[in-house]
């Protein structure tokens, strides 16, 4: 059976959040869950572990930071008959739209700057992580030190240029961070990536990559053969 991918939105039944708070022994986990449950929030799908069955989904929730800075996080199991509904991250555009609450001084024209490029590119952009989880709930997860995760799934190697070089340019006054996301589902980071292509000698590059149950090294080749293949298909449609 597939994996779900990573960073998508999971809503669960009455009967998943009565048995995970059933199952929980540590009355603080007990209450982020009624809370969960009571808001109807999401939780996140997360990194397959190696021993999850099938029908198996690993996901999390993430709290807002505490007065260290620590982000507390829950980790869960849900089958997949305990999902009501899903969704894939949400678009930086629905953000924005939203003009969320308690964001650091300055960075609201920067991300509507960097939203207009993208759009005006033909790229949208997704977002996880704290700025996700802040329009979520509506809690305050953003700080001046949280960074702007991002994913950014382009539709050829023009695009994944121009796309990067958008972000590297906004990167120079907003704290972006977040993951090229390719064809087969493949995501790795696009500072990472940025790096690798900077240097003479990319044949035999490698970088991180992340997949729904695995993460490993693989060529930078095989995954712009995988982009090109996908160009060459939606050229033929």
């Amino acid at each position: 059976m597939t994996p779900a991918p990573r960073h998508h939105l999971l809503w669960l039944t009455e009967a998943a959040w009565t048995r995970l708070q059933t199952q929980s022994q540590d009355s603080r986990e007990q209450a982020v869950l009624a809370r969960w449950r009571q808001m109807r929030w999401p939780v996140v799908v997360r990194r397959a572990e190696a021993d999850a069955g099938a029908d198996e989904l690993c996901a999390g929730i993430a709290l807002p930071p505490d007065a260290q800075g620590n982000k507390p996080r829950l980790a869960l199991r849900v089958q997949r008959a305990e999902v009501a509904a899903s969704h894939a991250p949400y678009l930086l555009r629905d953000i924005a739209a939203a003009r969320l609450h308690g964001l650091p001084q300055g960075w609201q024209a920067g991300m509507e700057a960097l939203q207009q490029q993208m759009q005006a590119a033909g790229i949208a952009l997704a977002v996880f992580g704290s700025l996700s989880w802040q329009a979520i709930t509506a809690q305050a997860y953003v700080r001046s030190s949280s960074d702007i995760d991002l994913l950014f799934a382009p539709d050829s190697q023009a695009q994944l240029a121009q796309g990067l070089q958008l972000l590297a340019r906004q990167a120079a006054m907003l704290p972006l961070d977040g993951e090229i996301v390719f064809p087969d589902g493949a995501a790795v980071s696009w500072k990472e990536w940025q790096q690798v292509m900077r240097k003479e000698t990319k044949s035999d590059a490698r970088v991180m990559v992340k997949r729904p149950a695995a993460v490993a090294l693989e060529p930078v080749a095989q995954l712009l053969a995988a982009l090109a293949a996908r160009e060459g298909q939606a050229c033929v449609v």
